[in-house]
């Protein structure tokens, strides 16, 4: 016959319990969508809107998004007051921040135009 979570759970002494409660909101805490995050940061789609300069109803299509550009979640997560930075993690070697990706490097950026021929 299975075990289910719940029966686990209740096996546990006070303590136990306690620890695992402590553990799941902190992994809970390690991973927010974008909407919950804004929320952990108590700031409404409107307020976001105006610090990106864009419309409350952006907001909310940019949160409901799975793919965005690096360029466009870096601005939402200034406007949250945050930086953006990207991690690359290997089994056989300790994580690796990425540099240059997740920056506004708009002087780099090719322009897509050929230099005039004097």
């Amino acid at each position: 016959m299975a075990t289910n979570i719940d029966e686990k759970i209740k096996q546990l002494s006070p303590l136990q319990r306690k620890k695992v409660e402590i553990r799941a909101a902190e992994l809970m805490a390690e991973e927010m969508t974008l909407r919950e995050l804004r929320h952990a940061r108590k700031l409404t789609q409107v307020r976001m809107a105006k610090k990106l300069g864009i419309t409350q109803d952006s907001v909310s299509r940019l949160e409901q998004r799975s793919d965005l550009l690096l360029s466009t979640l870096r601005k939402a997560i200034e406007a949250m007051g945050g930086n953006l930075s990207l991690i690359a993690q290997f089994p056989d070697r300790e994580p690796v921040v990425l540099s240059g990706i997740a920056k506004d490097d708009s002087e780099s950026k090719p322009s897509g135009r050929r230099p005039a021929l004097a």
